[in-house]
């Protein structure tokens, strides 16, 4: 009799895991940011800029910098852009002053599109800097 009471609380045990199953919801409702183009363009050249910082002040990899503001966008004709930006890197020490660089980085969008002329347009994406000045010492 007792064997019959432990098979059934079994079955019932299992019944009751089984029945707990549920399944994920996917929640397809993307949370809207807002953000600038200024946010977009940080987003592009962030890499490069921050490989460049670690160069010119140390090698260290944990140096942290700061996005100032553009200092001013330029297009080229020959479908690239040249973005200047100012850059704040704090100093190591508590008493040490913010230096203050100017970084120009040169944007070459794709020209994959048949309605951008190709002779004058026949570069890949790339990004280079073209300038870096250490404006505050």
């Amino acid at each position: 009799m007792v064997k019959h009471y432990l098979i059934l609380i079994g079955f019932v045990f299992i019944g009751l895991i089984l029945a707990q199953n549920t399944k994920p919801e996917a929640n397809s409702e993307m949370e809207e940011i807002y953000v600038t183009t200024e946010d977009i363009v940080s987003d592009i050249i962030f890499p490069i800029i921050d490989k460049r910082v670690i160069i010119e002040h140390g090698g260290d990899n944990h140096l942290i910098w700061h996005w100032k503001r553009i200092v001013g966008i330029t297009y080229n004709e020959n479908h690239s852009y040249d973005v200047t930006v100012r850059i704040d890197i704090p100093s190591k020490k508590p008493t040490g002053n913010v230096k203050e660089d100017l970084v120009k980085v040169r944007i070459y969008p794709s020209c994959d599109s048949e309605k951008i002329n190709k002779q004058i347009c026949n570069h890949e994406f790339k990004l280079e800097i073209l300038e870096y000045k250490h404006i505050s010492q």
